[in-house]
């Protein structure tokens, strides 16, 4: 549903949400003229964030998609960012805390995810930046922790694969996931000699 009280302005015309993309019904009352660009613009926009936050270069895509012309789109667009409809270091900053504290993700992870969404490098930067190496550690220590009941019964070597492949994919470098893999086996009770055949010594 459009909520058209979030633009400041004159109410916009009905837009037919059947039509998917904004543009106008082909049975409009009166079938006068489709509303102008700039109208159809709006309406997509509102609709999308409707649904959930995006980034500029989420709704430019979807507004390229539906045929609306790079300057109309780039003017409605800057008038959202304008109004603060559109805050892409917000929306950064809420994708790092959610997908985190939520997934688990390490800040290399979360980095990939914003630059898909085409969110600037500096605050991209900045997000990520509110991620210190130790509650990075402190995650991926839990992540582990979860992990260890279901890999009891594997041999050695196929259980610390899984447990450091794990957080490998979730963006941990290599050597803090060896680390925590290692700490947390050992707090489990495995034998150091041992786990030193597989794993470096912190």
């Amino acid at each position: 549903m459009t909520q058209r009280s979030e633009w400041p302005g004159p109410v916009e015309p009905h837009v037919d949400d059947r039509t998917g993309g904004g543009a106008p019904s082909p049975s409009r009352a009166g079938g006068g003229a489709p509303p102008p660009p700039e109208e159809q613009a709006r309406a997509i926009c509102l609709r999308l964030l409707t649904g959930s936050p995006r980034t500029r270069k989420q709704l430019a895509d979807a507004l390229a998609k539906r045929g609306i012309a790079d300057d109309v789109a780039a003017e409605v667009l800057s008038r959202f960012e304008d109004v603060g409809l559109i805050d892409d270091g917000a929306f950064a900053e809420a994708w790092v805390e959610s997908r985190h504290h939520g997934r688990g993700l390490a800040r290399r992870a979360l980095a990939l995810e914003l630059r898909t969404k085409g969110v600037d490098s500096t605050l991209i930067d900045e997000a990520v930046g509110r991620l210190d190496s130790e509650q990075e550690e402190r995650t991926a220590r839990e992540l582990v922790e979860r992990k260890l009941r279901s890999t009891r019964g594997l041999d050695r070597e196929k259980r610390l694969r899984r447990l450091a492949g794990m957080l490998a994919r979730k963006g941990y470098g290599e050597g803090l996931a060896l680390r925590v893999v290692r700490r947390a086996l050992e707090e489990e009770g495995d034998d150091p000699e041992l786990l030193d055949h597989y794993l470096p010594e912190v």
